[in-house]
């Protein structure tokens, strides 16, 4: 311990025969050997050979990089992982070391050292990497990939299209181009992880009669044991709470049907093909779970239709107590997704009927699972010039 005092004496002494000079020399060499360590035990972990020496990323990632041009390619140049994932940006790059703590994490607990652990994972992890080259404006990309450099008359006239507006625009690489190095997760059936992220998954107890809106596209059920699917809920849908037994809860949805075949198909209103269950035919013709009231006929189409609520159970889960943040998610989504083609149209541009088919054409161009197809479409219609009169 004494030592320990001497030496702290010692430091707060100030110099006695060192001059002005030779401090602030000495000072400044062990800057630059501090620095120099710094660097260089950065650096390190910059190359490729750092990053595939875990056995999870030289497994599946550095394999399916292998399988792209980014490996291998007429001119020769290759992307290493850090060329992509390392921001080239000095204060990103030290923010993105920073983050990696959490690498580190999954790696000591084995997060994702198998394939399956890996294929449960790769939706989250791509989302939270494309997050980060939004974030960035595709720097990554645009080090090797200059928009200026580009050729536009050895592109097909599709493609000058496109990249000439993107160009203008100086837009990120990652709204068109995800899954150029890596194989893409399986989006078509994901459950919205994000979204889920955002809105929550609602609450552990519900009251009776209480009012909830589901977070999810959810299965129905005719009774609070059967595991035999009667049908869907929408997603973003109005439900009244009857009761709850276990972890079920029984339902009750109000809303209009079309008074053709089994009638297995409720809608939000009279004349609006909005979505809200689609039961199927032997749930529909079970007696009390259709409950009609009056009918009344379409003048546009003929069609006779009849207002009805519908009485199901469904799992006590996926449900929350306020719509608004399943639109502000959907209109976010709408506004960043739908706008990397072209200005995407106002929700009020069109009614609640045509947006359905307006709205299918342009998923084809954008990443979004199917909740949040659902979703987005759902908030368009609700949006729509139908329900703002003022707008049209």
């Amino acid at each position: 311990m004494r030592w320990l005092i001497n030496l702290w004496k010692t430091l707060n002494k100030p110099a006695q025969y060192l001059t002005l000079g030779a401090v602030s020399v000495t000072a400044f060499l062990m800057g630059v050997i501090f620095w120099g360590g710094f660097n260089t035990v950065l650096e390190a972990t910059n190359t490729e050979e750092f990053c595939i020496s875990c056995h999870s990323m030289q497994s599946k990632p550095y394999q399916e990089l292998q399988k792209t041009v980014h490996w291998s390619n007429h001119s020769g140049v290759r992307a290493t992982c850090p060329d992509c994932h390392v921001p080239h940006n000095w204060s990103r790059k030290i923010a993105r070391k920073i983050e990696a703590s959490s690498d580190v994490w999954g790696w000591l607990f084995n997060t994702v050292n198998t394939s399956e652990k890996f294929e449960d994972k790769r939706l989250e992890m791509a989302t939270r990497e494309w997050g980060r080259f939004e974030r960035d404006d595709s720097l990554a990309c645009k080090g090797c990939h200059d928009y200026k450099s580009m050729k536009w008359d050895s592109m097909s006239k599709l493609a000058q299209k496109q990249m000439k507006r993107a160009a203008e625009r100086d837009q990120s690489c990652v709204d068109c181009h995800k899954g150029i190095a890596h194989t893409l997760p399986d989006i078509g059936t994901a459950r919205a992880p994000e979204l889920i992220a955002e809105v929550g998954t609602g609450p552990s107890k519900f009251d009776d009669n209480a009012i909830y809106f589901s977070s999810l596209t959810k299965p129905i059920y005719l009774n609070e044991r059967t595991d035999v699917e009667a049908g869907t809920l929408n997603i973003a849908t109005k439900v009244t709470i009857l009761a709850t037994k276990g972890s079920r809860i029984k339902i009750a949805i109000a809303g209009w049907r079309k008074k053709m075949g089994a009638g297995r198909v409720v809608y939000l209103d009279f004349g609006i093909n909005m979505l809200l269950v689609q039961l199927e035919k032997f749930a529909a013709l079970e007696d009390g779970v259709i409950v009609g009231f009056e009918q009344k006929e379409d003048d546009l189409t003929g069609l006779k239709w009849q207002r009805v609520e519908v009485e199901v159970w469904t799992d006590a889960d996926y449900l929350i107590d306020q719509q608004q943040p399943l639109w502000d998610y959907a209109r976010t989504t709408f506004r960043s997704s739908c706008s990397v083609c072209h200005s995407q149209p106002d929700e009020a541009h069109f009614d609640a009927n045509t947006w359905p088919g307006m709205f299918q054409g342009m998923i084809a161009f954008v990443d979004m699972d199917q909740d949040t197809q659902a979703l987005v479409q759902k908030y368009l219609q609700q949006h729509s010039s139908t329900f703002v009169k003022e707008k049209h």
